[in-house]
């Protein structure tokens, strides 16, 4: 769809098929989104940094801050172009030891033996919605929707897209269920089996105020000894990084984009950037735990509207039923995003029978105004 529009980032191609007021909403949406994206995304390197050298988390948030900045206002392929490579060489490598570990390690590979909700918490976080808030990035990702723009200005032609998009997002998955498995088998006492490996997970969470990032660093020393740890980590840290870097990124590229402010001149990529990072860095003085709640309800919002988008498009394009593969996944989220947003204690809070309801009311109603956006479209 890019590719088709010049190059045009998110918020405009989600204007030109759900309307002006919808696309001049979503360019502040996700600006602040993006922002919240390069917070979170200084955390958490910062977590793992610290575990893995020390120093302290604020001394590495500066480090991943400065890295950020310079990263962002520098041409795409002065430090990002010459670095991912190398991040996507330690991903590798870190999914390929963890999966090692899974298969040749002694704790029990975890089996679905029931659809239980095993949280500590289970009556207040239900597995709808929580499940498909909190698996954000792994499975869907609005997020990722607005580094397709990026990427798009760097083809030559549709034929590539294929490998760069289809071929990351199943590598993502992949990395997400490998990690997903040894996370819930890795602190299971012996000759356990079942579920008893998530259950010490919950347990090993809460006594670290659920910090993942404890866990990622506990498994990769014990599991895989000191020189397989560091490089198992550096895959770990570099995907967060890869995407904090590309999200202050996008920020002020859609910033820029609708100020009409041209960035090949240094002094006004610094006009725009110094703002985003400002409120970034502020941002990350609230604790990551909250913030990744956020985060993960905006992430899977945006791909609400990135999927009635495409909807709309394959419609108009194709006039066949092609455009059901991204109808249903759009009714979906759109069901889950409502519901978390109504139920959520850390939102609305309404009681989880409410919520579904007006949840259902919304998805409908949605539904209803897309069809009548194709409609005005013809």
């Amino acid at each position: 769809m890019s590719l088709e529009n010049g190059g045009a980032s998110l918020p405009e191609i989600i204007g030109k098929y759900l309307g002006v007021s919808v696309k001049q909403v979503m360019r502040g949406f996700i600006a602040f989104m993006m922002i919240i994206v390069g917070a979170v995304f200084m955390l958490g390197p910062a977590g793992l940094l610290n575990g893995m050298i020390g120093g302290g988390v604020t001394l590495w948030l500066i480090v991943v801050f400065v890295y950020y900045v310079v990263a962002t206002i520098l041409p795409i392929d002065k430090i990002i172009g010459n670095l991912y490579p190398i991040f996507g060489i330690a991903l590798i490598f870190m999914a390929l030891g963890i999966l090692y570990l899974i298969l040749t390690g002694n704790q029990p590979i975890p089996e679905l033996t029931s659809f239980e909700n095993l949280k500590n918490n289970a009556s207040s976080t239900p597995i709808i919605p929580t499940l498909f808030i909190t698996i954000a990035c792994g499975a869907i990702s609005g997020f990722h929707a607005t580094q397709s723009p990026l990427m798009a200005r760097c083809l030559n032609n549709k034929n590539e897209s294929r490998s760069v998009f289809f071929g990351a997002m199943i590598s993502e998955s992949l990395i997400a269920l490998i990690w997903a498995a040894i996370a819930m088998s890795f602190f299971a006492p012996d000759g356990a089996t079942g579920n008893e490996g998530v259950l010490a997970l919950n347990e090993i969470l809460s006594q670290h105020g659920g910090d993942a990032s404890w866990v990622v660093d506990h498994i990769s020393n014990k599991g895989l000894g000191k020189l397989g740890a560091i490089l198992a980590l550096l895959g770990v840290v570099a995907a967060p990084i890869t995407s904090g870097d590309t999200a202050f990124r996008s920020a002020r590229l859609i910033v820029a984009d609708f100020l009409k402010i041209n960035q090949q001149k240094l002094y006004k990529r610094l006009l725009v950037s110094i703002p985003i990072f400002a409120i970034g860095f502020i941002i990350t003085q609230i604790k990551y735990e909250v913030l990744w709640r956020y985060f993960a309800w905006s992430n899977q919002t945006l791909s609400v509207f990135t999927l009635w988008a495409i909807t709309i498009w394959l419609y108009k394009k194709n006039k066949d039923l092609s455009f059901l593969v991204s109808f249903f996944p759009a009714v979906f989220m759109t069901f889950i995003c409502a519901d978390f947003l109504f139920s959520s204690g850390q939102m609305i809070g309404l009681d989880h029978r409410t919520s579904i309801i007006i949840s259902s009311a919304v998805s409908i109603l949605t539904i209803l105004l897309v069809w009548l956006r194709t409609k005005k479209m013809r």
